[in-house]
């Protein structure tokens, strides 16, 4: 099983309705390594990501305040199934761009 470095999202704007970054094809698992958000405007933004449907028990960021003209850069190491997804959300509609980056592994 190789890992394959991976741009899973973006560089994208971020709605203020929940929605499906990346869904995870059937024979593959993801990890996710690198989770960039920036903020480009003049106030702080809310950010929200989940891994499954958005719901506060699966939350990876709850309401995350990212202040004005500033960047969140999370490491991380996420291991996410098959046929899972990864959702996004932001207080303030299209102000947020995110960019996720990890290693895709194909099973089998």
């Amino acid at each position: 099983m190789a890992r394959i470095p991976t741009r899973f999202h973006g560089p994208a704007q971020v709605s203020n309705v929940a929605a499906t970054a990346y869904t995870v094809a059937a024979a593959e698992k993801i990890i996710l390594r690198h989770i960039h958000v920036q903020n480009p405007s003049a106030s702080a933004v809310t950010f929200t990501m989940s891994i499954g449907a958005d719901a506060a028990a699966v939350r990876l960021f709850d309401a995350y305040s990212i202040p004005a003209n500033s960047i969140l850069d999370h490491f991380c190491y996420y291991i996410v199934d098959a046929a899972e997804i990864v959702q996004k959300l932001a207080g303030t509609n299209n102000i947020l761009t995110l960019t996720i980056d990890g290693d895709r592994i194909v099973l089998g």
